[in-house]
């Protein structure tokens, strides 16, 4: 049977209705999730609701999918829950939609129990936003740096509220490969620059490089955060999560823009969308979740399976990456300062 490249691949879920069960009651926290007008990080959102969160805010880009979340998630909330669903308009490609939103959220909340910093792009072209960045990096690390600096204050409050906070960073098994944290991924680039477009994943085109880098920030963002909550003593904690290979509109997008092209066909040995949100959850709402955990699907390589804590892989650990990332990104996001 082939595979659709128009729709996710169907596949039951195996896991999660009993891992979702066993996740504690979110009564009194406010959830922030980033991309969830499907796949993980709506069934992170839905799941928010289910666990009778008070506050889940969706930050999307304005569209009619957007939209359709909102209305979809909004009647999830059980009959006479206090349970509020809002939309916050939110551009990840766009540094001034990113800001607005993180500027709308602190009008309204005065504390955040979760950032969930879920969405992402894959195998898109070499172009750069409308702000002259990489749209695969802008979308998928620097707006999540820039969201996750304007709204610590926020985290910071949630954890003297409440004794804990958390910022939960959404990496993939692509952060595995031979390149280190490349500086030029991090600034300003014409179309044509970083690479090209080619689609090969298996022999490593321009737009699996490109995608690669994203995805070893989110680790390693994770990783410099870590450091700087433990010293600071916030009560805040960076966990980071991946989601193996999972069937979600994420392949689909990518396909409709030329970046699948024979790797589509994996695919048919995903697991379903909601096995494969497994770990960001645990990541985001599992109580043994510690300051620096690393959450992944067990079994096949860490591509499907139950969520467990993994080690640190050699890349997304590396010090200097670390350092570099943390230079690089508050070159274009401005000074990101926790104490």
């Amino acid at each position: 049977m082939g595979v659709s490249g128009s729709k996710p691949h169907p596949i039951e879920s195996k896991y999660f209705v009993d891992f979702a069960a066993q996740l504690p009651s979110l009564e009194g926290k406010t959830v922030v999730i980033t991309g969830c007008t499907t796949g993980t990080g709506y069934i992170v959102a839905r799941t928010s609701i289910e666990r009778a969160a008070s506050v889940v805010i969706l930050l999307n880009r304005p569209s009619e999918r957007s939209e359709a979340a909102q209305a979809s998630l909004a009647a999830v909330v059980p009959t006479g829950s206090r349970t509020v669903v809002e939309t916050i308009p939110c551009d990840l490609q766009n540094f001034g939609s990113v800001t607005a939103a993180a500027e709308a959220i602190a009008a309204k909340y005065d504390a955040i129990d979760v950032l969930c910093n879920n969405a992402g792009v894959m195998a898109l072209g070499d172009e750069p936003t409308g702000d002259g960045y990489d749209v695969q990096m802008q979308t998928n690390h620097l707006s999540h740096f820039l969201l996750t600096k304007k709204l610590y204050p926020l985290l910071k409050k949630a954890a003297e509220l409440r004794g804990e906070a958390r910022v939960v960073n959404h990496s993939s098994a692509a952060r595995h490969g031979k390149e280190k944290v490349v500086a030029k991924n991090y600034e300003k680039n014409g179309t044509g620059n970083l690479g090209g477009n080619g689609a090969s994943m298996l022999m490593g085109g321009g737009r699996w490089k490109r995608y690669h880098q994203t995805k070893l920030a989110n680790a390693v963002f994770t990783a410099a955060l870590r450091d700087r909550f433990d010293a600071a003593e916030c009560g805040v904690v960076a966990a980071v999560a991946a989601p193996g290979l999972a069937a979600t509109n994420l392949q689909v997008t990518s396909n409709q823009e030329g970046g699948m092209g024979s790797a589509m066909c994996i695919m048919k040995m995903a697991q379903s969308a909601e096995d494969g949100t497994m770990p960001i959850l645990a990541a985001c709402f599992d109580p043994t979740t510690k300051n620096g955990d690393f959450w992944e699907p067990a079994n096949m390589g860490n591509m499907k399976g139950p969520a467990v804590k993994v080690s640190w892989d050699k890349l997304s650990s590396d010090e200097i990456s670390r350092k570099l990332l943390w230079e690089k990104s508050e070159e274009v996001c401005g000074e990101f300062k926790i104490e």
